[in-house]
């Protein structure tokens, strides 16, 4: 593997599975893999679990970290082609880039969607022109419409909490007062979609995701409809993929509240952080004994530490 950029990568689930299991239970015994070797973190947008859970994994591989803040202490970063670089950015990426992968063995990048254009966000320019111009193998730390990482932390969650062989998990959309992209729920589609597990998006009117992530997963309108029966709940926000970018609907009966996940099979809650507390979920939910957030969160250490063990294997 010399990319990761979607959680497809891992090819054999279960095998990724045992990989990762492997890593929480041994996490400093591939130190000397990462030796004199140098991963580069390369931050377009805030980040909090991203960046601390990455650097920890690259630490506990050997390995030496440098992090980038773009829009902190760089010089700005001109991303377009073809422009008269006359404003306020002093460098363009297609010089930035290939210096950067001067420096390192591995890249990883941090680039949310922007929500000017669907065509470029779904494309990927950014992600794409590390790929393409570093010379060193990259992944993405969240990218415009996946975030593979997270991802595979939930699906190494879901692995240690379920219960039963096929576990009914059910995605729903809950309000948020600003539009946010669609790469958590994409590429968490995506990864069920990997599995034979019972697997449900729900969400209302005007919030379907991209067809390329939806078919043949069940997609309802009726939040409580398919909350009944589920062992698991995945609550997130997502703006219209239709309508691109836009906040159509901030209804808080979508969210998740302990009446809510009363319907359900006792399930388990999980989210990617941060959560806006009372707007996707109660507070009550979230405290709950039922919510592995923060197993969640700390398996984020997990699933970078294996993608970049596979990464190194294949320098």
């Amino acid at each position: 593997m010399n990319t990761f950029t979607s959680v497809k990568q891992l090819g054999d689930l279960k095998k990724a599975l045992e990989a990762a299991k492997y890593v929480t239970a041994n996490p400093f015994a591939d130190k000397a893999l990462g030796q004199d070797k140098t991963v580069l973190l390369v931050f377009f947008n805030n980040s909090l679990r991203t960046r601390l859970s990455t650097q920890k994994a690259a630490l506990n591989l050997g390995m030496n970290v440098m992090v980038l803040d773009v829009n902190q202490g760089a010089w700005k970063l001109e991303t377009a082609r073809g422009v008269v670089m006359d404003g306020d950015k002093s460098e363009h990426l297609l010089e930035a880039i290939p210096v950067m992968g001067s420096y390192a063995d591995i890249i990883g990048v941090r680039s949310f969607a922007r929500f000017e254009s669907r065509e470029d966000d779904y494309n990927e320019v950014i992600l794409n022109q590390f790929i393409k111009y570093s010379g060193k193998p990259v992944f993405s730390m969240e990218a415009a419409i996946r975030h593979p990482l997270q991802t595979f932390a939930d699906l190494i969650t879901i692995e240690q909490y379920r219960q039963k062989a096929r576990p009914k998990v059910v995605m729903t959309w809950a309000p948020h007062p600003k539009a946010l992209p669609q790469a958590v729920p994409n590429s968490f589609a995506e990864g069920m979609s990997m599995t034979d597990f019972d697997f449900v998006i729900a969400n209302p009117e005007g919030y379907d995701l991209a067809p390329e992530f939806t078919k043949g997963i069940r997609v309802t309108h009726n939040q409580d409809e398919a909350l009944e029966g589920a062992d698991f709940v995945y609550a997130k926000n997502w703006a219209s993929y239709e309508h691109y970018g836009q906040v159509l609907s901030k209804d808080m009966n979508w969210t998740v509240t302990k009446q809510k996940m009363a319907l359900t099979n006792d399930a388990f809650f999980l989210h990617c952080l941060p959560v806006r507390r009372n707007m996707i979920v109660s507070d009550e939910v979230i405290e709950s004994p039922r919510s592995l957030v923060i197993p969640e969160a700390a398996n984020r250490v997990v699933s970078a530490q294996t993608v970049l063990k596979m990464l190194l294997q294949d320098l």
